[in-house]
């Protein structure tokens, strides 16, 4: 037990893979059969894992997200779907009506069980000794990677998992301060120079990739106009109206 809590605890983020490692196959059914069996919403299972080998596809995913080539590099690379499309097969044989699409609740439900799938994944991937980076930006070009993946209608591409054997340690990187995240019974309010801590906290963690402090990055991401493009991404796949 303790050693799963160290674990848990000592995460961290990989983007740097050996890559003549190959990871075996009876290392990745390990690691497919640990996200199956995560929590899901009445057994629903609501979610699909596209398991990405091939270099031409990976390719493509990186020449649209050109900051993440390890998903070129890494031994494998896999996409987590929020899949809605096997229920709507249901729906059909049994000749009802699928109301999917006229709420936001089916998608948010679809979209928790395809990240809790996800980070069974990570949890797996690091018992095996390997690392592994999620990759949101997977949501980029959205129309492109849907074409390109053949994902069928009531599907979204929730994130991608990279997963290789690292070749940079990485250090286990600073959270915010506990008391802004943790509450007991009911949401509590906090001091807001908790957050700014935070940002020093990050400052003196030094990492590279961090060129912005916490609070300017999410305050330049949320400012910014939204694009559109999942919304109309998810009308199309009619998981949205």
């Amino acid at each position: 037990m303790k050693e799963t809590i160290k674990q848990l605890q000592d995460h961290r983020t990989y983007r740097h893979f050996d890559e003549d490692y190959q990871l075996s196959d009876e290392d990745l059914q390990q690691i497919l059969d640990s996200a199956r069996q995560a929590p899901t919403w009445m057994n629903g299972q609501l979610y699909s894992i596209l398991v990405i080998k091939d270099q031409g596809l990976r390719e493509k995913l990186v020449e649209w997200n050109p900051r993440n080539p390890h998903m070129l590099h890494s031994s494998v690379f896999l996409v987590f779907l929020a899949d809605l499309k096997r229920t709507q097969k249901v729906a059909e044989q049994h000749q009802v009506p699928y109301h999917v699409g006229e709420s936001i609740d089916p998608l948010l439900v679809a979209t928790a069980d395809a990240a809790l799938a996800l980070q069974n994944a990570v949890v797996a991937v690091e018992a095996l000794g390997l690392g592994s980076v999620v990759v949101g930006s997977i949501r980029n070009n959205l129309k492109e990677v849907a074409e390109l993946l053949h994902l069928p209608d009531y599907v979204f591409p929730v994130a991608g998992l990279s997963i290789g054997k690292p070749n940079v340690e990485m250090q286990v990187k600073p959270r915010l301060p506990e008391a802004a995240v943790v509450h007991y019974d009911t949401y509590q309010d906090y001091d807001y120079q908790l957050i700014e801590d935070y940002d020093e906290t990050m400052r003196k963690f030094g990492e590279a990739r961090e060129t912005k402090d916490w609070t300017k990055k999410f305050s330049d991401v949320f400012s910014q106009e939204p694009s559109g493009q999942i919304d109309a991404y998810l009308k199309r796949q009619w998981l949205l109206k």
